[in-house]
């Protein structure tokens, strides 16, 4: 729809802020922003009426923890090496699509798991130039990470050395030492990254290192931390333990991703210094809401590491779900669900005694702050981006709601939704 007016009608509207649903609100769209928004707004001649009046109307929602480099979780070891880097970036492009298709209007892509090169900037651009339809992209191409890490994910092929090491040294943010770090900020930087993103721990998903494991010395983190932050770039960082998350604070990590670990010392530490952390709830799903049945779904080093930590993981989302962390909504889908279906992070947050309305905050306000897109997108305000998703299931009720988009409309244009229930699960808009 190309009408530079849009009205939109809605049910219930939630602003991205306050914790509640405001019912009979309107929003006015001109162009590819927020005109009005209120019980009246403005009528120009000529404008598109959207009737969303039997939704509940929200922000574009927002997943601050992806990774949009393959096709089928399924796959997802075997596209590592068997796909080329162009396949690579096709699968990021498709990613980017299906994402906004199912109300995600933003994403944020923390990293390749199969890919070495800088496709998603590409596709990123193409976005935003209006090339390709998809999510609007905040990436961090390439982690930074050592060898045998859970970033370097030649471990597969660690019985066969030669191989592995052949295919280690196609990873451009793997390496060690204080001066390989600090230009590799700068590289990164060089090429476009948006922040930097340190596998600082080992992690489930990898075979031959534990969640447990100090990944990087001090000093590689410090000389990460310092120089993006001389360069304008943030640093966040995947982590499990304790002592390390207090590491990083005191070296002055602006994000965490995980934490589940974690103990109340260390929450209190991040509160104090307004640290954000991506929890990715939806991963550690089968073993803190213990279902062996739904574990047998895992990878086998990942339902083996999830059997293992499964009392350690239980006791750090208690403490993370009653903490007053500023915490973001991403998922980090390798495993069950596929990387663009977002929503069933949504369901995990409930399942663990969040309120809908502190997930729905995650996905969209305080997901805009940790990507630096506070000023342009998170709210349903005048002057911001016109993204705007709408659900017909009670959000405030059924776990599953934010699986089933109803309309996505992205910086004033409206495209096509798709479900991520039932058979097929796609429909279009119905304007």
């Amino acid at each position: 729809m190309k009408e530079r007016y849009k009205i939109m009608r809605c049910g219930q509207l939630y602003d991205g802020v306050l914790a509640e649903w405001k019912p009979g609100q309107s929003i006015l769209v001109d162009g590819g922003r927020i005109a009005a928004v209120g019980a009246q707004v403005p009528e120009p001649e000529n404008a598109l009426e959207i009737d969303l009046r039997d939704c509940q109307v929200t922000p574009g929602m927002i997943d601050a923890h992806m990774h949009m480099d393959y096709i089928d979780w399924h796959t997802v070891r075997e596209e590592v090496y068997t796909t080329s880097e162009e396949a690579k970036t096709l699968a990021i492009a498709r990613c980017a699509r299906m994402a906004l298709a199912r109300g995600f209007t933003t994403v944020r892509h923390v990293g390749g798991i199969t890919s070495n090169g800088y496709g998603v900037l590409d596709v990123k651009e193409a976005v935003e130039r209006g090339y390709l339809p998809g999510a609007r992209i905040v990436a961090a191409p390439v982690f930074l990470c050592t060898a045998g890490s859970h970033g370097d994910l030649s471990q597969g092929f660690a019985r066969n050395p030669q191989l592995s090491g052949l295919l280690q040294r196609q990873r451009p943010g793997l390496g060690s030492g204080r001066d390989f770090f600090a230009n590799a900020v700068r590289e990164q930087v060089k090429y476009g990254t948006d922040f930097l993103k340190i596998m600082a721990t080992g992690g489930f998903f990898t075979p031959y290192d534990t969640p447990v494991q100090q990944q990087l010395s001090d000093g590689e983190l410090e000389a990460i931390i310092t120089t993006a932050h001389e360069l304008g770039k943030t640093v966040t960082a995947h982590v499990y333990t304790n002592e390390l998350m207090q590491k990083l604070i005191r070296l002055g990590i602006d994000g965490m991703e995980h934490g589940s670990l974690m103990n109340e010392e260390t929450a209190a530490m991040i509160e104090e210094r307004g640290i954000y952390l991506v929890p990715t709830f939806s991963p550690y799903e089968e073993a803190v809401h213990y279902d062996p049945e739904r574990l047998k779904d895992k990878q086998p080093e990942f339902r083996r590491k999830l059997e293992l930590y499964r009392e350690a993981l239980q006791a750090g989302r208690e403490v993370i779900c009653h903490s007053k962390i500023r915490l973001g909504y991403g998922t980090d889908f390798v495993a069950v669900h596929q990387n663009y279906e977002s929503g069933y992070e949504y369901e995990a947050w409930m399942n663990s005694g969040m309120k809908p309305f502190e997930a729905l905050k995650a996905a969209t306000s305080t997901n805009a702050g940790i990507l630096g897109l506070e000023d342009c997108i998170g709210t349903v305000e005048v002057g911001k981006y016109a993204d705007i998703s709408a659900w017909k299931r009670d959000l405030m009720k059924d776990p599953k709601a934010l699986l089933d988009c109803a309309f996505v409309m992205k910086e004033g244009e409206i495209y096509e939704t798709e479900s991520c229930l039932g058979e097929g699960g796609g429909r279009s808009h119905p304007f």
